[in-house]
């Protein structure tokens, strides 16, 4: 956690597109003087650090009764531990763990963050143990530090960077405040990167922008994560980057259209009796860059977007009223995430409203708590172990459980996956993908419960977040009340209900790795795969091979039977349970002096025996083809038997004959007599004609036979 260099971005840009007028105001800190407060220690015994003094103001600003004791222990022990160390830039080390403290008060983190803060290094990086910070400043303290300190190369090799990650966010599941003592500490490295190798910055810059970014905007961090992609930016796509910083340093005075909008927007707000504050919000670089790239040519109302601040939720659509009868609205850019608020907590109303002479300027309107929420995110909602007060507003009440509300769905899907990768390549591949989904749905099951899942999920994604291992045997799905294929892609709102199959042993299609989206189904399904190879292979055959109609007896699996009273005598698979090769078998001798095998689990077996007939010990031969019936369920549709003989067809298998049994229910049952090439081919077969759209369940036929005992 000690990257340092020259902050590519001046202190002024970097400060993001919405970042609130105090934190553009606010000089950057001096580190020279900093570093020389900090090398002096407390003036008294009574009295803060001068080099922590602008932490507790902007603590103070944020929770004014805040107890300060705690920070100066833990400045006292950081600037202890951390003496004669010192970053590449050659400053005083205690100075980054001062600027991450000062990153998260400002942003209005509350003491046992900030106390972490102050520490997250020096477990890491000192002599000081993770149980000297427990016994001196509590287990919380000591869970946060812990949380963010990374493990050592010299155990984990390469492993070191995702396994670190891994743990980082097992921590976050637990407590969110460990992944904001991150995102903090990473926006300072970024900010400090220059002196750092440019293949070094260029590595730190990708991790930043696959994972740290993807983070903080989950967790509703706006601030740190604008910041962030103009520091990203500037050191992945430099020529852009200087494109883009020109041409806002050309259009200085593009503010004032937007300062002109703002005069009429608050002078309407105030004849309708609203009490609102109003803003210009200048873009930041990244964010100009993608409006340049979406519209060309910009004109000056483009460089910024309004900010309007009420007091309560019913103001934010009163003002939308107003200025939708004051102004032309543009209507498509109008969304409201008060009544739907985003994944990562985020509430406001956007619209856009056209001026007089064309100028169209965005508006974002917001009470000052969401306002807060969506600079902070999770960092702004404080402790999330706080007991809830009881009535009376003092008793805090006790339920006996911490429950973090703050931990979101999409969180507690990446901490399940994750389990199932011990191998950090692939849980760095998957996060980085499961990182990348930055919209979220959320469909309703049978049972009346939800899934969160992300935009693009299909029916194989809802079943393996709804069944985990147990979804290896979907069939099908309804969504909305209407039979679906697996493939189908489901949409914000829709019902799903997962069709199973009763036989355990199905399996998923590797055809079900094109349609999902999630890591866990992803990686659920490769897990099955590779424990059974046999499942991924299908028999070669022509794409299109004739139908074969026969009507011939030969079983084609070579069947013998031990029965020296009648060595010659013809022996036959049963019709009642079809065996296949390498089904266990037993044989019965019947009228004629034949031998009829039956699966050993065949209801048959029992009544031969019973009927006191004397089983004879049959076994498979060497040739692999035979003959088997299966019945499909499925639900009607046109063209559904075309489907499903075209689907048997494509696996190289002949149909010897075929029932349709007439619909009931608007379920229709098909009965199949195939000839198989090979036995091996039987599962794949299987889950083929189950993949047939409409078809919720293939099994192979159990139905009674008709002997000739």
């Amino acid at each position: 956690m000690s990257a340092e260099a020259t902050n590519p971005v001046s202190a002024a840009e970097a400060d993001g597109p919405d970042a609130p007028s105090r934190r553009r105001a606010r000089p950057r800190i001096d580190l020279r003087r900093l570093g020389r407060a900090a090398l002096l220690g407390p003036a008294t015994r009574d009295r803060l650090p001068d080099a922590i003094g602008h932490v507790a103001e902007a603590h103070r600003a944020h929770h004014p009764d805040a107890d300060l004791a705690v920070l100066r222990r833990a400045y006292v022990l950081a600037e202890f531990s951390h003496r004669g160390q010192f970053r590449k830039s050659g400053e005083p080390y205690i100075t980054h763990p001062l600027a991450v403290t000062l990153i998260l008060a400002e942003l209005g983190a509350e003491t046992t963050t900030l106390t972490a803060s102050l520490l997250h290094d020096t477990v890491e990086d000192t002599e000081v143990t993770l149980d000297q910070v427990r016994e001196q400043f509590g287990d919380e303290v000591a869970y946060l530090v812990d949380g963010v300190t990374k493990l050592e190369k010299v155990d984990y090799g390469a492993a070191a960077e995702p396994e670190t990650f891994r743990k980082m966010l097992v921590a976050t599941g637990n407590d969110v405040r460990v992944m904001s003592i991150k995102l903090a500490d990473r926006l300072h490295n970024m900010r400090t990167l220059g002196v750092m190798r440019p293949e070094k910055q260029v590595r730190i810059a990708k991790v930043t922008r696959d994972v740290l970014i993807p983070l903080a905007e989950r967790l509703g961090v706006q601030a740190l994560k604008t910041e962030l992609e103009d520091l990203v930016f500037a050191i992945l796509h430099p020529e852009e980057y200087e494109d883009t910083r020109a041409l806002i340093a050309e259009n200085t005075g593009a503010g004032d259209a937007l300062a002109v909008i703002a005069d009429s927007v608050t002078a309407v707000l105030r004849d309708a009796g609203i009490a609102a504050e109003v803003l210009v919000r200048p873009r930041h670089f990244v964010s100009v860059h993608r409006v340049r790239l979406k519209r060309g040519d910009l004109r000056g109302s483009d460089f910024g977007r309004l900010l309007v601040l009420v007091g309560e939720d019913a103001d934010c659509y009163a003002v939308l009223g107003e200025l939708h009868t004051c102004f032309t609205p543009v209507i498509s850019e109008f969304k409201d995430f008060i009544a739907a608020p985003k994944f990562n907590l985020y509430q406001s109303l956007h619209t856009a409203v056209a001026a007089p002479d064309g100028a169209v300027a965005e508006v974002l309107i917001r009470t000052h708590q969401m306002h807060k929420v969506a600079e902070a995110g999770v960092v702004a909602l404080g402790n999330p172990y706080t007991p809830p007060t009881g009535g009376d507003g003092t008793e805090p009440v006790e339920d006996g459980e911490r429950a973090d509300p703050t931990r979101p769905g999409w969180l507690s899907r990446l901490l399940d996956w994750q389990q199932a990768t011990p191998d950090p390549d692939t849980f760095w591949t998957s996060l980085r993908a499961d990182l990348a989904e930055d919209q979220e749905i959320t469909v309703f099951r049978a049972d009346g419960g939800t899934l969160g899942l992300p935009a693009g999920a299909s029916c194989v994604d809802a079943a393996y977040a709804q069944h985990g291992d147990a979804a290896h045997g979907c069939l099908g799905a309804r969504v909305n009340g209407r039979l679906a294929t697996l493939s189908t892609v489901l949409n914000d709102g829709d019902t799903v209900q997962l069709l199973l199959a009763a036989d355990t042993a199905s399996g998923p299609s590797p055809a079900w790795l094109d349609h999902a989206r999630t890591p866990a189904a992803r990686i659920a399904i490769t897990a099955w795969l590779q424990a059974h190879p046999e499942a991924a292979r299908t028999p070669a055959a022509d794409p299109r091979p004739p139908l074969s109609f026969t009507a011939d007896r030969r079983s084609g699996a070579k069947l013998h039977a031990d029965l020296p009273s009648a060595p010659s005598a013809a022996v036959r698979p049963a019709g009642c349970c079809t065996p296949v090769p390498p089904d266990e078998i037993t044989g019965f001798q019947v009228r004629g002096g034949s031998v009829t095998v039956h699966r050993t689990g065949c209801a048959a077996v029992d009544t031969m025996r019973r009927l006191g007939r004397t089983p004879v010990t049959v076994h498979w031969g060497d040739t692999a083809e035979c003959r088997v019936t299966l019945v499909a369920e499925s639900f009607g549709r046109p063209r559904l038997l075309a489907d499903l003989t075209e689907a048997i067809a494509t696996a190289g298998v002949a149909v010897v004959s075929a029932t349709v049994e007439p619909p009931s229910e608007q379920r229709v049952r098909h009965t199949y007599t195939l000839q198989l090439p090979d036995a091996a081919g039987l599962p794949a077969l299987m889950r083929a004609m189950r993949d047939v759209p409409g078809v919720y369940d293939v099994s192979r036929a159990r139905h009674p036979a008709s002997h000739d005992e």
